[in-house]
């Protein structure tokens, strides 16, 4: 099946504080989306579609000139929220494919997590990117919180593959766009969801702090 990744970069980045926002901050010379792009062009024979507000479109077009940046890809418009960001880009995707849908803000991601992602979703129909938890966990409950086993819960990370038209369809059904991610809209249709190992570099640029772990993670 052939090989696509849909990078969705909607983001306004309020908890980065900067004007820019976060998927257009630069990190080691070039900005986060770019690194992001570069992950995913070392997989071989890959379709990269980039989700982008129409807004942005221009702004990005002169950051590749100003860059050099030469990796092909493809705009989509993206939607008022993250849910119709990454259903404009499923419309771009055929049918019969394997899709990633990656956030533009985890440059970090390995060809390793992404390869694995193509292969247990091509077997099984899809694939999630998880770690475990390394602190210990509490959870509030009205006035009052207790410690809950940390082995039973995950960090949810991305790509999370699929076969396309399973995602394509588990996207039109949904009643609606209240999903933190994609494996959430795939589980409201009763189907079963597949964790892999993700990774702990794989992180997502949120705050400053994160540009900080990212720029140490690519020194080393």
């Amino acid at each position: 099946m052939k090989k696509y990744a849909l990078i969705v970069a909607g983001g306004k980045g309020l908890r980065m504080g900067a004007d820019l926002p976060k998927q257009f901050i630069e990190l080691s010379g070039l900005p986060v989306l770019m690194h992001t792009l570069k992950a995913f062009r070392q997989v071989d024979d890959i379709h990269i579609t980039l989700v982008l507000p129409e807004d942005h479109m221009e702004y990005w077009s002169s950051l590749c000139k100003s860059h050099q940046f030469s990796i092909p890809h493809q705009l989509a418009v993206g939607g008022d929220s993250r849910f119709q960001s990454v259903k404009n880009g499923l419309a771009s995707i055929p049918e019969d494919a394997l899709v990633a849908i990656h956030d533009g803000v985890r440059p970090l991601v390995s060809t390793q997590v992404i390869n694995e992602a193509f292969l247990i979703a091509e077997e099984k129909g899809n694939a999630i990117a998880v770690v475990p938890l390394k602190d210990s966990l509490r959870k509030q409950e009205l006035e009052k919180n207790f410690a809950v086993n940390r082995a039973n819960y995950f960090l949810v990370q991305t790509p999370q593959a699929f076969q396309s038209k399973i995602i394509q369809d588990a996207y039109t059904a949904a009643l609606d766009d209240n999903f933190t991610d994609d494996a959430s809209v795939l589980e409201a249709q009763n189907i079963e969801i597949n964790l892999i190992a993700g990774d702990y570099r794989n992180i997502k640029i949120t705050t400053p702090e994160d540009l900080l772990i990212a720029e140490a993670f690519l020194r080393n």
